[in-house]
């Protein structure tokens, strides 16, 4: 069976409640309570987003989400009391999509929910479609042969290399992308990527960081994804 969202969450009081109050919005909602009956639901059925806590009564979160992404590309939206900007950066660094710190607003949460299942209801229409390529001019790297972004396969082609990317990494790079060669401003990729201009700067800086890593030469020396400081970024094309 197919449904929107996948709770994670052994508080089950909190798990049900949230999960009663999306199916009132018409967003498919199902939840467990541990890692194993989380890798048993996927066993038989599938989901659009995953809400999923780092404490669980036989696991952490964390293994979650690795274990998830070795194939699944779903987004990942960590939901936990655990309030450690290190944790934060773990849970970004390993594939999550966003972090939300408990106790949540249900329609703060709620709202960052139908933000990506919006995006990956448009990637898979954009799919369905034809695989649609968007093609940019190269760009001046010497020996680049250009730039292109495959919205069928969350992936992106450079020098003829093919660089999967994770949906949030997609999504970011998606947005810079439809500003490139002009400075795009924090607020603005908070709000058009999360959703949420109220977000910490390290959520922000862990993606540009990763994507960096996947298609910088060199992530230390930047000359696609530039920083604009006290500002925001540039994908300078040109």
């Amino acid at each position: 069976m197919h449904y929107n969202c996948l709770i994670v969450d052994d508080e089950t009081e909190l798990a049900k409640m949230t999960t009663e109050y999306f199916r009132m919005f018409d967003i498919t909602t199902e939840y467990v309570e541990s890692c194993e009956e989380c890798f048993r639901f996927f066993d038989n059925n599938t989901a659009d987003i995953v809400l999923l806590d780092i404490n669980l009564k036989d696991g952490l979160g964390f293994e979650v989400c690795k274990k998830l992404r070795e194939d699944m590309q779903m987004p990942i939206l960590f939901i936990s009391a655990r309030q450690s900007d290190d944790d934060v950066l773990i849970a970004l660094s390993i594939g999550g999509d966003d972090y939300v710190k408990k106790p949540y607003s249900l329609s703060v949460l709620l709202a960052k929910v139908k933000v990506n299942l919006k995006r990956v209801k448009q990637l898979e229409t954009a799919g369905n479609a034809e695989g649609m390529l968007k093609e940019v001019q190269p760009m001046d790297m010497g020996k680049a042969n250009g730039f292109f972004m495959d919205e069928s396969t969350m992936s992106v082609h450079i020098n003829g290399n093919k660089i999967a990317l994770k949906a949030k990494e997609y999504a970011l790079l998606d947005c810079l992308y439809a500003h490139h060669d002009t400075i795009v401003k924090k607020e603005v990729l908070f709000d058009e990527v999360w959703g949420d201009t109220f977000f910490s700067d390290s959520t922000l800086n862990v993606h540009i960081r990763k994507l960096r890593e996947k298609i910088e030469e060199d992530p230390n020396k930047p000359k696609i994804i530039k920083t604009i400081w006290g500002t925001g970024y540039m994908l300078e094309l040109q």
